[in-house]
């Protein structure tokens, strides 16, 4: 069952489907290692993996396992990073939340935005009950994101991933649909933005 990708709208972002056009900003942004000093994955040093990861994004959404979209910045039409929602399962109604943004674009409460507009669709859309996001226990600022979204910490995964040589922790967050409170007020400028690691 496909997953037709949304193109949704906020204030100040709009998100969208992945197209080629859109290589060189991704590969700029994977590859930097301060973007995924969190990541579970090193930064890239080819750009071709650009090139897969919108293929995969396809892929995704023909198979029907979720929506990974670009995020652009009204006002000049930048791209500043990606939001997806993935591992949608409907049986259970549920999918994993992930996103990653450029740090040019960290402290305007960015992701905040653009994940609150791709929850919205998931619950009144695709009708989910829950969604799960993971994160770094070192990464303070996309835990923020998460909470002031209104995910609550459920526990923490040991040793989970190796980053960068370093074992490391995650928490593990989810948001139920009887907990979601969409809101339609601006997103303070001050709100701190990173990445998570639900890629």
């Amino acid at each position: 069952m496909s997953l037709p990708t949304p193109t949704l709208h906020t204030a100040r972002l709009r998100l969208r489907p992945f197209d080629d056009a859109d290589a060189d900003d991704l590969f700029a942004l994977h590859s930097s290692a301060h973007v995924l000093r969190y990541w579970d994955s090193p930064p890239w040093s080819e750009r071709a993996r650009a090139e897969r990861f919108i293929t995969a994004c396809r892929q995704m959404a023909a198979d029907g396992t979720g929506a990974r979209l670009a995020v652009d910045r009204v006002s000049d039409g930048a791209f500043i990073g990606w939001c997806s929602l993935n591992r949608w399962n409907p049986d259970y109604r549920s999918a994993s939340l992930g996103y990653c943004f450029a740090d040019a674009a960290w402290g305007h409460g960015y992701a905040t935005e653009a994940a609150g507009a791709l929850l919205r669709w998931a619950f009144d859309t695709l009708d989910l009950n829950r969604v799960q996001a993971e994160t770094d226990t070192r990464n303070g600022a996309s835990a923020r994101v998460l909470e002031k979204l209104g995910f609550v910490r459920e526990g923490t995964l040991r040793e989970d991933c190796v980053v960068d040589g370093d074992v490391s922790d995650s928490w593990v967050y989810g948001l139920l649909r009887r907990e979601w409170r969409p809101s339609s007020e601006p997103v303070p400028a001050a709100q701190a933005d990173q990445e998570s690691r639900s890629a």
